[in-house]
């Protein structure tokens, strides 16, 4: 609830600005919400290739959307998915706060426990088209918070389980967790216009034909 206010407070607030001397604004990207099934059948098939690939050729973390409040995109991360608000004290030193870790469903008093995953993988973003982009938005990617589910605050450990897998070979441990990680790994394929091999598309599949047919996916896509 504290991550959709700050982010709905913030697009409010930016409604309100005048814009009487100012050029007509470009429409941003509608969104997009479609039953699960038909959002993966809009996720293009081709087979994956890492070659070339390293971590560093996504920028992160960088300064994150408010370049002046001395927070990288994962404190604002941090900040935006806590339950419970934590203290940010100089140098945007995160003290007390609560957060949920959907994929195990643990609840985490400490934000030092907990990774920012990347709900695609850096790795697997290259494999499925991110290596023909240019490094700025390669950089753009990897701390998008322009969409809720492309970053996500979750235990360290079960980040690390999932490393650069799909859902292929890794689903969130907790059942309640699969059908929503499904809808936010297709909705941020969609977003970013990224590809599927036939192993991944598959899965999907299994989940989107089976238990989570009555999942909805909601994405915009990237600018």
């Amino acid at each position: 609830m504290i991550k959709n206010f700050v982010r709905g407070f913030g697009a409010l607030s930016l409604a309100l600005i005048p814009l009487l001397s100012a050029p007509a604004a470009q429409a941003a990207p509608a969104a997009e919400v479609t039953p699960l099934a038909d959002a993966v059948g809009l996720v293009q098939v081709t087979e994956e290739d890492r070659t070339g690939y390293t971590r560093s050729k996504f920028k992160h973390w960088n300064a994150g959307d408010d370049a002046g409040d001395g927070c990288n995109t994962r404190a604002e991360v941090l900040i935006a998915e806590a339950v419970v608000a934590p203290t940010i004290e100089a140098g945007c030193k995160l003290t007390g706060g609560t957060w949920a870790s959907y994929y195990d469903g643990q609840e985490v008093t400490s934000a030092g426990a907990l990774d920012i995953d990347h709900m695609v993988p850096l790795a697997e973003a290259w494999d499925s088209g991110a290596s023909t982009w240019t490094a700025a938005r390669r950089e753009v990617y990897a701390n998008d918070q322009g969409a809720d589910v492309s970053l996500v605050a979750v235990t360290a450990r079960s980040n690390r389980q999932k490393s650069d897998q799909d859902p292929a070979d890794w689903m969130p441990p907790s059942p309640e967790a699969q059908c929503r990680y499904v809808g936010e790994w297709v909705a941020t394929k969609l977003r970013w216009q990224l590809t599927a091999d036939d192993r991944e598309l598959e899965a999907l599949k299994v989940y989107a034909e089976g238990p989570c047919e009555d999942t909805i996916v909601r994405y915009t896509p990237a600018a």
